[in-house]
């Protein structure tokens, strides 16, 4: 994480005034900023990231 400003891969905000989610994918180095889980949660559904996906709980 930095402390530089960075805007938000959603919508665009400085994420540093708000309470920041940072996202890496896989082995990448790079991290998405988002300014917080409601605008990463936002860019999965309109992105439709978690489409197909399942999760399965043995009980």
């Amino acid at each position: 994480m930095s402390d530089e400003s960075a805007d938000c891969a959603y919508c665009g905000c400085d994420v540093t005034v708000h309470d920041p989610v940072y996202v890496r994918e896989g082995d990448a180095r790079d991290e998405t900023p988002f300014c917080n889980y409601g605008c990463l949660a936002a860019h999965v559904e309109e992105e439709g990231l978690a489409v197909g996906t399942t999760c399965s709980v043995d009980l």
